[in-house]
């Protein structure tokens, strides 16, 4: 819709107000106060059209004006009429204001469009610390972090809190551990104040590095907390894998109230108890999110529920959160199928997919890993292969070496052993280990000692071969005695100078943390 339609929205006691003041009184100092006041209205398009108006009488504005303008086209998303304030400024001679330069500089960068805001930037002739932290935040939003910490490097003038909480998320993506602690150092040295926006930042950038050392100390420094602090402290042992001091730090943040875990919060937890198992806590978040209002289980929580039941093997309680849910999206229908695929329900896995098109649900390739899963599980070696033709054909996915490897399997697990190896041979991909590691364990399980000694021929002497298939080929010369064979394979595991990860388990003492 137009500018000139949206001003229909103004009332007529409005237009009248503002006609008169045009006429009678058009001083910037008068018509810039409604500019502002309309701009943090419900209908910020109005300023666009006083603006328009305030053209026609050249008294009636000043370079104040055109910043007013320009952060109504920011709120409003107006792009070409951005562009055209900026051609203005250019023809008027008012663009060598630094305020107009800075007001340009973040409607670009508000727009994402980084090209048209490092040349605004470029012109400036003496960019103050907001044009600095502008270009530098504007870098870092729209991934380029290499260029926001050079510009952030070539500041000559001292930044403030904003410009280390923009080059701080630059640091942060690029595991820049010694270039972010030195920007930690500075802030410690040169502000006073206790920012807490730019104390998360750098509490992200920690965890994000993987150093909880760092990140803990912070955080137990840090003389204000927020929900941001808590949870991103949390995610950060989760994603480390360590899982039990992410359920310490849940437990210390409902005990001491200082912050109210939010969606964020139990996602993060929940993602933490599937990891390792954690049934029984699992269930006590699962009541602690019911006892909440305010948190519904649907969407990333739901999902987040299913996903911990399914991991610990409570199919049941899965499915009941599933057909709970109000609104089911791909996340949740996939989730479900994966897991029945996991626990050897196969014909009800092909139900629900069936149930899931009904739906409107369009599967992703996700949804036909558990698919082809359920079917290799299943034996259903016939309805499989229809799903992984359908992927291309009907839905126009495709097949990933995940998807393969799944058909391998398939075959494999139903004694089709020559089916398996003519389907590698056939692959448009390259077949990685997971793929030839499928049809050595079938070779394994059904005894064909010729095949699995060509097979490993082929993949050594090709060099197609990682940790995992080598173990894999260890442990079956160990089930059929031939030490000699499992201790070269040993040896050469040893050459490449790589362990397979060790296994582990966690074991819940109590019903409750």
């Amino acid at each position: 819709m137009s500018l000139k339609f949206r001003a229909l929205s103004l009332t007529n006691k409005t237009l009248n107000q503002i006609h008169t003041q045009l006429i009678k009184n058009p001083k910037p100092h008068t018509l810039n106060p409604i500019l502002g006041s309309l701009i943090n209205s419900t209908s910020p398009e109005n300023a666009l059209f006083l603006y328009n108006q305030m053209l026609h009488y050249p008294t009636s504005h000043n370079h104040y004006t055109f910043t007013y303008a320009l952060k109504a086209c920011t709120s409003l998303q107006a792009h070409q009429k951005g562009l055209e304030i900026h051609a203005h400024v250019l023809k008027c001679g008012h663009y060598y204001d630094v305020f107009i330069q800075n007001s340009l500089l973040h409607f670009y960068v508000t727009e994402n469009d980084i090209h048209s805001a490092s040349q605004v930037f470029d012109s400036i002739r003496s960019p103050n610390v907001v044009s600095w932290t502008l270009i530098v935040s504007g870098l870092s939003k729209c991934g380029f972090d290499d260029e926001a910490i050079v510009k952030f490097l070539s500041m000559d003038v001292e930044p403030n809190s904003f410009t280390l909480v923009s080059v701080m998320s630059s640091c942060s993506s690029l595991r820049a551990l010694r270039l972010g602690k030195a920007v930690h150092g500075y802030s410690l040295r040169n502000l006073s104040e206790h920012n807490i926006i730019l104390h998360n930042a750098i509490l992200d950038f920690y965890t994000s590095c993987g150093s909880l050392v760092h990140a803990r100390h912070l955080f137990v420094k840090m003389p204000k907390r927020d929900v941001f602090s808590w949870t991103t402290l949390m995610g950060g042992y989760a994603q480390a894998g360590l899982c039990d001091e992410a359920v310490t730090v849940f437990q210390q943040m409902v005990e001491c109230d200082e912050a109210k875990p939010n969606e964020v919060t139990i996602v993060n937890l929940l993602s933490a108890c599937s990891s390792v198992g954690a049934l029984n806590l699992g269930e006590w978040i699962h009541s602690y999110i019911s006892g909440r209002r305010d948190l519904v289980v649907n969407g990333n929580v739901g999902n987040a529920l299913i996903n911990m039941y399914v991991k610990c093997g409570h199919l049941g309680m899965a499915l009941q959160v599933f057909k709970a849910f109000k609104s089911k999206d791909i996340i949740s229908w996939s989730t479900v199928i994966s897991g029945m695929a996991m626990n050897g329900y196969g014909n009800q896995v092909l139900q629900l997919f069936s149930l899931m098109i009904v739906h409107g649900v369009p599967p992703d390739g996700v949804t036909f890993v558990g698919l082809l899963s359920a079917c290799s599980h299943a034996g259903l070696v016939d309805q499989g292969l229809m799903f992984f033709n359908a992927m291309k054909v009907v839905y126009g996915i495709e097949p990933r070496v995940q998807h393969y490897a799944c058909v391998v399997d398939m075959y494999g697990r139903a004694g089709l052993l020559g089916a398996a190896e003519a389907f590698i041979r056939r692959m448009p991909i390259t077949a990685d280990s997971a793929v030839w590691g499928a049809l050595l364990n079938a070779c394994r399980i059904h005894g064909n000692d010729e095949m699995f000694e060509r097979i490993r021929r082929c993949l050594v002497n090709g060099g197609e071969v990682n940790i995992g298939t080598l173990a894999l080929l260890s442990n079956v010369y160990t089930s059929s005695d031939r030490w000699d064979d499992a201790n070269k394979v040993r040896d050469e595991m040893k050459r490449m100078r790589e362990k397979k990860m060790a296994g582990c388990s966690w074991i819940e003492a109590e019903k409750q943390p």
